[in-house]
């Protein structure tokens, strides 16, 4: 009994107890979580799904951009070339009411100095400003331009519209009006395809653009000023 009750003096604190085990939360039978693996796709929230989508955009673009590259290797492209060639202004008359009057022929050169690419033009819009406001515009048929080849387009705008201008451009068509030669910007809105080969391109909107000074064909004032062969800027 003696013995038994000096073991009960002591610190006693039962037998010990193992840590508790870490509860591991895993989906899919790979163990992996929501992404872990494409064959889980299926059962999981769908971040899979999303993942392997923009994997493909990516894939697609990449493919995209080394086709392009190298097409662009083979071929070589140069930019289409625009120029007018002769532009005749025979009425340019702004009325009291604000209705312009205008009579303008225009002749475009096109040039396309590539060796390997064809041009197919499926729309040519040309449209007549001055300043920034619209007076007129004409179509040109469409047709196709082979290699290293310059055509020559021609385009009539005819009518009268009504514009309106502000301050600044009524000073502009006055000095016109009294030098006899006016600053007309003709625009052209295009649908052009490629052809490389046997491979025809999607459609593009190029815009080009003709800042011009045209004479008045009745003006006596311009007697010793002749229209000069413009470039036009081209916008892809």
């Amino acid at each position: 009994m003696g013995d038994r009750h000096n073991d009960l003096n002591g610190a006693y604190y039962g037998p010990s107890i193992p840590p508790p085990r870490k509860v591991s939360h895993s989906h899919g039978r790979g163990g992996g979580g929501c992404c872990g693996c494409i064959g889980d796709c299926l059962g999981c929230c769908g971040c899979c799904i999303l993942s392997v989508i923009f994997n493909i955009l990516i894939t697609i673009a990449i493919i995209l951009g080394i086709a392009a590259l190298i097409i662009w290797l083979i071929f070589r492209p140069n930019a289409i070339k625009f120029h007018v060639a002769d532009a005749k202004l025979t009425q340019f008359t702004l009325g009291a009411d604000n209705n312009l009057q205008y009579s303008l022929d225009l002749n475009f050169t096109i040039r396309n100095p590539n060796r390997r690419i064809g041009v197919y033009y499926d729309q040519i819009e040309v449209r007549g400003y001055y300043g920034d406001q619209r007076f007129g515009n004409g179509n040109v048929a469409p047709f196709y331009q082979g290699h290293k080849n310059t055509t020559e387009v021609g385009s009539k705008l005819s009518g009268q519209s009504l514009v309106l201008l502000n301050g600044g451009e009524r000073k502009d068509l006055d000095e016109d009006l009294k030098s006899g030669i006016y600053r007309i910007d003709a625009k052209l809105r295009l649908r052009v395809r490629f052809k490389f080969g046997l491979i025809k391109s999607w459609r593009f909107k190029p815009k080009v653009r003709c800042d011009l000074k045209v004479p008045l064909s009745s003006s006596n004032v311009t007697s010793g000023f002749q229209f000069q062969r413009t470039k036009c800027d081209i916008d892809f």
